[in-house]
């Protein structure tokens, strides 16, 4: 009887190209919340062939720019266990500034004085709330609170309660709130310019020092100041980042629409871009958020609002849908966590 010769294993097949494409991208944190974008845009065309016009379309772009670029903002802040209140009332207060510097009824100066002044202001409003929550140990929350009422205050008073048009001329209007390119119907400048940004912003915390830093002092603040971290630079510098942003959003909102409303903005604004930011995966528990993710967070909210009131869904329903999302978002992120601190998830 013969020796039975060993076994050869079958080579491994490997994956094709497609597959490994499709695999890292369903790895993705993203990838979940992409896919319900994508679904919601099926059932609303399904559902009414208005949902692609180009009039819908463009009020899809115009609406999401402001909100995915302060979720952006709060994007870094919720990583690093912080979260900025006020940054609504920034987004009010940065035009006005513009418009006090600027306008012919004010000062008269140079347009862009005027938006260097409002983006300085909006800096400055951003390392106040980090000083007083981390050198005062004052918790953001109430920090950011107290900044919304003030910030609503002196907007009230530079305005004098009164809507008023948004200077600048017709070289600024292109840059910043005007279509530029004939054949995008619905994409204006003002969607360019945060997609941009936010690319910016999901490469320095995918790619950088910052970003990384960021993540550790989230992730675990003790262990990032003793590996020196910085704690305290790297959450005031993103407060400053949080409030820079809502002030540029309201400069090119204020822009697009030509006109300035004391009460623009706020905390509508601010909850949406939060409420974005959780759905796109943020945690509020720190050390886990994704820039791209918020953004696609924020589009499923402006989808949702959109396509209701296309096929006639009271108003009512969405704030409900909202609630339940924020809900099941945090539950999904607290298991994830507590999967992850047990070793059960890589």
């Amino acid at each position: 009887m013969g020796i039975p010769e060993p076994e050869v294993a079958a080579p491994e097949r490997r994956a094709g190209p497609g597959w490994r494409v499709a695999g890292a991208f369903l790895r993705r944190p993203e990838a979940s919340i992409f896919v319900v974008a994508v679904g919601l845009c099926v059932y609303f065309s399904l559902r009414s062939s208005a949902f692609y016009s180009s009039d819908n379309l463009k009020n899809i772009t115009e609406t999401m720019a402001p909100i995915a670029l302060i979720a952006a903002g709060e994007v870094m802040l919720l990583i690093c266990r912080e979260i900025d209140l006020s940054v609504g009332r920034v987004y009010a207060l940065a035009p006005a500034i513009v418009y006090v510097v600027s306008s012919e009824e004010q000062h008269g100066l140079p347009i862009w004085v005027g938006v260097l002044a409002a983006l300085g202001v909006a800096l400055l409003v951003g390392l106040t709330n980090g000083v007083v929550t981390t050198v005062f140990g004052v918790p953001s929350f109430i920090t950011t609170l107290g900044m919304l009422f003030l910030l609503n205050g002196i907007t009230l008073h530079l305005l004098e309660g009164t809507q008023v048009f948004m200077p600048g001329g017709e070289l600024f209007k292109n840059i910043f709130g005007s279509q530029p390119f004939e054949y995008a119907a619905y994409l204006n400048s003002e969607f360019w310019w945060a997609l941009g940004i936010i690319l910016f912003l999901q490469f320095v915390l995918t790619w950088t020092r910052w970003g990384l830093h960021t993540i550790a002092v989230g992730g675990n603040p003790i262990g990032a100041a003793e590996a020196g971290v910085n704690v305290r630079v790297i959450k005031i510098g993103n407060f400053m980042l949080c409030s820079l942003l809502g002030g540029i959003a309201g400069i090119m909102d204020s822009t697009r629409i030509t006109t300035i409303v004391p009460l623009q903005g706020g905390p509508d604004l601010m909850f949406l871009a939060v409420a974005g930011a959780v759905i796109g995966g943020t945690s509020l528990f720190g050390g886990q958020g994704s820039v791209i993710g918020a953004f696609i967070g924020v589009a499923v909210l402006v989808i949702l609002r959109t396509g209701f009131n296309i096929i006639g869904v009271s108003a009512f329903t969405f704030e409900l849908i909202i609630g339940i999302a924020i809900i099941l978002s945090m539950i999904v992120n607290v298991q994830v966590g507590r999967l992850r601190n047990l070793g059960k998830l890589q």
